[in-house]
Parts: C-alpha cells; sequence; structure tokens
C-alpha cells in the first residue's frame, strides 16, 4: 500500500476508534482496513493499536506515528490546496467557530466582502458561546476570547479589546452613577458567568491605585445576548468588553462609568484544531477578521 494512504487510513482508525467505523468514512470494506493497518505495523516493527473489547487505543508508538503522520497529511494536503489556489483562488468549505453576539456584531455584517473576494468558497459557521470541540464538530478555526484553558491548542492572539462598566443612562438615572469601584457594591451587576466573565474584578489606575470588586447581583447569565438583553433593559450594570455593546458605546445607549479606571483587557484568539496545522482558507479567514478589527479600532473612541 502506498505510504501516505497507509497513514491516511492509519489516522482515521484513530479518529474514528474502530475499523468498521473507518471503514465507512473510506468507503472501504472492514478487512481492507484491518490489513492496511496490520501491514503499517510490519513494515514498521512496531504494535501501533491496542485492541480491547471497549474499541481501539494507539501505543506510545502508535501515538508518536499518529502526530507525525498527521501533521504529514496536513502538509501534503496544504500543498495541494496551495496549488490549487494559486490559480484558482480559495474554493471548497470553511467551517468557523464563534461566539454568538460577537459573530453576530462584528464577522457577519461584514462577511459579504470576504466572499465576494472569494466567489468558490463556502462558509459553514458554529455559533457557541462555549468552547466546542473543534475535532469532532470539524471546525477549521475558531474565535475565542478571554484565556484559553487548553494550552495544547494551536492557538494566536489577533487582537484585544478594552473592558468597561456599561449600563443604561435610566439605570445610572436610578441607582446613582458610582464615582469609584467600591460604589458598585451598592449597584445591581448582571454578571456574565462564562469565559471572560466573573464576578471579581481589578480595576487600576494611572497614579498607581488598585481596587478590587468582588460583583453581586440578582443575575447571572452564561450567554453574551441574555447579558446583553439584561443590561439594555435597565436590569443592572455589566463588566464588558466593547466589542459585546460596541453599536449601543456609539449611539449613546448605554454608557461607560468609572473610565478613569482601566480593567485587564480581553483577547481574541484564532484556535485551530489540536495537531492540526491551518489552512489557507482559515489563515486567510483569519486575517480578514484582523484587518477588520484593527481598522475599526483606529477609529474607535469611547467618552464616558
Amino acid at each position: 500500500m502506498d505510504r501516505m494512504v497507509a497513514m491516511e487510513t492509519f489516522v482515521t482508525v484513530v479518529d474514528a476508534g474502530s475499523f468498521s467505523a473507518a471503514a465507512r468514512r473510506l468507503k472501504l470494506g472492514q478487512p481492507a482496513v484491518s490489513k492496511a493497518v496490520a501491514q503499517l505495523e510490519e513494515r514498521l516493527g512496531a504494535r501501533l493499536l491496542l485492541r480491547s473489547t471497549r474499541g481501539l487505543a494507539p501505543t506510545d508508538a502508535g501515538q508518536r506515528f499518529y502526530d507525525h503522520a498527521l501533521r504529514a497529511i496536513d502538509e501534503a494536503d496544504q500543498a495541494e490546496q496551495a496549488v490549487r489556489e494559486s490559480s484558482e483562488g480559495l474554493s471548497g468549505r470553511l467551517r468557523i467557530g464563534a461566539a454568538v453576539t460577537f459573530a453576530r456584531l462584528h464577522v457577519l455584517p461584514a462577511l459579504k466582502s470576504f466572499l465576494d473576494q472569494h466567489p468558490n468558497l463556502s462558509i459553514d459557521i458554529v455559533l457557541d458561546d462555549r468552547s466546542v470541540d473543534l475535532l469532532g464538530e470539524g471546525v477549521d478555526v475558531a474565535l475565542r476570547m478571554g484565556t484559553l484553558d487548553d494550552s495544547t491548542m494551536t492557538a494566536r492572539r489577533i487582537s484585544s479589546a478594552r473592558r468597561f462598566v456599561v449600563g443604561t443612562p435610566s439605570y445610572f438615572a436610578e441607582a446613582g452613577v458610582p464615582q469609584t469601584p467600591v460604589d458598585l457594591n451598592r449597584h445591581q451587576a448582571v454578571v456574565y458567568s462564562l469565559r471572560g466573565g466573573g464576578e471579581s474584578w481589578l480595576f487600576s489606575r494611572s497614579d498607581g491605585s488598585d481596587s478590587t470588586v468582588t460583583l453581586s447581583g440578582r443575575i447571572s447569565v452564561n450567554a453574551a445576548e441574555g447579558m446583553r438583553t439584561a443590561v439594555l433593559g435597565h436590569m443592572g450594570f455589566a463588566v464588558a468588553s466593547e466589542w459585546m455593546f460596541a453599536p449601543e458605546l456609539a449611539n449613546g445607549t448605554v454608557q461607560a462609568v468609572l473610565t478613569d479606571w482601566t480593567l485587564p483587557p480581553i483577547d481574541l484568539w484564532a484556535v485551530f484544531p489540536s495537531g492540526r496545522m491551518a489552512t489557507t482558507k482559515a489563515r486567510a479567514f483569519i486575517a480578514f477578521v484582523e484587518h477588520l478589527l484593527n481598522e475599526r479600532n483606529s477609529g474607535a473612541g469611547l467618552t464616558g
């Protein structure tokens, strides 16, 4: 069997977890898949898979071979794609993961220009505020905010945004405008409970003074859309990135307070499936988003 075909077969078996599942993916008979792996083990002189009643798992040698084979396959795919795209442009399908609100406010409205640049490209977008399994969902690249939980992921920081204390003018007219971070203890907070949110915040000022505040309130949400709805409904203030309330900060529907204090900024990351090289399509999309945000950041301004 061809060496590349053998590697692709082995990688598919590991990813699928069984010979039968791999055979279905490869549209081959199960005996052919089993024979290909057996021949590969014989050629390498090492056992690559452990077989049990619970399924298949790579041995130590099998895991090392899997990691190297995966990179070799990705590099071969990328080489082929680069040649095609040099004459045809980006083509095929790109699957992207992103948080719901960020995509709705910043990515989807600008997506037409990216598609216009690449008329042979189709895009699937998986919208979820939580971290989806990139390999399991078949995602080529995801946009994630905040601190990354998994240090093994392939990731690149592409932008960052300021955080502010925000609320509607009606809310602050009723509850009072806080003058110091400690004043927030007398207010109702809308707490975002996922990555990039939380209850405890460190406020800093240019004179070197710091103030740590633990927020309290009657509303905690695990989706940015819910947080926006609660704040816009005058139910309290929120600590949020400027990305989350960009339109409302621009038109005055919400206002930022305590602007002489700074909060830790939030980072935006391009995250790729572990062990996989970024495709040309994924890199082009990330470059598009990075350029888009840099343009907006350079022209953005905020008044308290």
